[in-house]
């Protein structure tokens, strides 16, 4: 079986979309399955307007397709609505191909906050971008029936997932700063509502683990912060475990992986009662929801830590193959070693 993924995120960039395909192409391949990518690395590029770490491919329809007709894969997937996505969208479409798509990011929300264009207008270019898939996974119940209500076809339920392995307790003297350490870690971008966590009085102090376009700003703006950049995995698990709460001011995410990272470390959850962190935290314990983020804080700080690490076991990447597989639709009839899983399922 031959899978390809097409996303306009890949690295070096560092975000939820490259963690989660990454994964899910690793467990395939451990299966396997043999994937293959159309990413931005192939192609000419220029940086995305407003946030430059982000490389988009110029003009990428001719070579998108000659890459998937040279692939001759059994399923397709696109990843995001990126020009690539819409380049294999409209192979795909010209072609009667079947594909799936995911809906990581509530794009809407972003750009609204940025330019703000009318929400439901945005909406209306998302939901169009998808109306062709034969799946729109998506990462959280919630996310799902926001989508729902706004008429969005052939919608998936779609978990996420976090490496138990490499993210695990470390110990708490990877940072020697005054405790409580209250962390947050992700893009440095406006979507993710920073200063919500950053204009709290709080006792101990503050870390902000990221790289975006609002990271200079902010260095300027909160000087008795600690900003950090992490330096692969293993380090960015230290950090994880030297905090004593992560706080997750996000009101847009559709999910969080960060939340699960940070759990899988021992730390609790701070976070408003919003899509993303009531779908992560659930009715577990591990982590406390409030309107006042100051209140979430002071209650995540009385939470143990092997509450958080046994939550966050309970999220596994292969389950999340396991969904992916299930909902891919083959390009052929009788694709080999094609298991068709989605034709019983919602």
């Amino acid at each position: 079986m031959h899978v390809v993924i097409v996303t306009d995120a890949w690295y070096p960039q560092v975000n939820g979309v490259v963690r989660v395909m990454d994964s899910v192409r690793k467990c395939l391949e451990n299966r396997g399955i043999k994937v293959s990518l159309i990413e931005p690395g192939q192609f000419r590029t220029f940086p995305c307007p407003g946030y430059p770490e982000i490389p988009l491919a110029l003009l990428p329809g001719g070579k998108v397709e000659r890459l998937l007709k040279g692939f001759e894969p059994d399923a397709v997937h696109i990843s995001t609505e990126g020009p690539l996505g819409k380049a294999a969208r409209s192979f795909c479409l010209k072609n009667r191909w079947p594909f799936t798509t995911a809906y990581h990011s509530k794009f809407p929300e972003y750009i609204n906050a940025r330019t703000k264009i009318p929400i439901d207008w945005l909406y209306t270019g998302i939901k169009r971008f998808h109306a062709p898939s034969s799946g729109v996974l998506t990462p959280s119940p919630s996310v799902y029936r926001e989508l729902e209500a706004r008429a969005f076809p052939n919608l998936r339920y779609w978990t996420h997932g976090v490496d138990t392995d490499v993210f695990k307790p470390r110990g708490k003297d990877f940072l020697d700063l005054p405790r409580p350490i209250h962390m947050f870690v992700g893009r440095v971008t406006v979507d993710k509502n920073i200063p919500a966590f950053l204009d709290l009085d709080l006792p101990g102090s503050k870390v902000v683990v990221g790289t975006g376009p609002g990271r200079e700003s902010l260095i300027k703006r909160y000087p008795d912060t600690k900003f950090i950049i992490a330096n692969g995995d293993d380090e960015l698990a230290k950090l994880y475990s030297a905090g004593d709460v992560f706080v997750f001011p996000s009101l847009t995410d559709t999910f969080g992986l960060v939340m699960l990272e940070a759990l899988a470390c021992g730390v609790p959850v701070a976070a408003f009662p919003v899509t993303g962190p009531t779908d992560v935290l659930g009715d577990s314990g591990a982590g406390c929801l409030d309107g006042n983020l100051e209140n979430a804080i002071e209650g995540a700080l009385k939470i143990p830590p092997e509450r958080c690490r046994a939550h966050a076991e309970t999220f596994s990447w292969e389950t999340v193959a396991e969904q992916f597989l299930g909902y891919l639709r083959p390009i052929k009839s009788q694709a080999p070693g094609f298991v068709d899983l989605a034709a019983n399922r919602a």
